[in-house]
């Protein structure tokens, strides 16, 4: 432990993601991948989060709060870092709900950087969704976007 973790706590120190917190992160991550958040896709993540169970008693300061600190975090430790601490928050089950959903969000703004390929195919292994699955996703994906 370092010299400013014992005032300021580190973030091993700090308690662990909820599943709430790490879907949010992994989210986050996809409107982030680019390294910049697209209109479009900060709407997409409100959408998404406001229509989930897991969300529905959150009030606008938790929300905030949750991004504001996953964000802190992105810029500490970078996307993929924060990527792995969500995966191993994030039940089992979830793993191709939000595999979906950050395709959903790469897609929203009808441009996908090399960033964002990148950023999915490392989510995709991060996550363990399979080849076949993650192509089905994407696939599925792809159409919703069009038009």
């Amino acid at each position: 432990m370092g010299l400013f973790d014992n005032l300021f706590g580190s973030e091993k120190a700090s308690k662990e993601m909820t599943k709430s917190e790490a879907f949010a992160g992994v989210l986050l991550g996809a409107c982030a991948s680019d390294g910049h958040i697209a209109d479009e896709e900060a709407q997409g993540l409100v959408t998404i989060m406001g229509r989930m169970k897991m969300y529905e008693n959150w009030t606008g300061d938790k929300f905030n709060g949750t991004i504001n600190k996953i964000l802190g975090m992105i810029k500490r430790q970078g996307v993929e870092k924060v990527m792995e601490r969500c995966a191993e928050a994030l039940p089992e089950q979830l793993h191709p709900t939000a595999f979906a959903n950050a395709c959903d969000l790469v897609l929203a703004d009808g441009v996908v950087e090399d960033e964002e390929k990148e950023f999915l195919e490392n989510l995709q292994r991060t996550l363990n969704i399979s080849g076949d699955e993650a192509l089905t996703i994407i696939e599925v994906m792809v159409i919703k976007n069009k038009g």
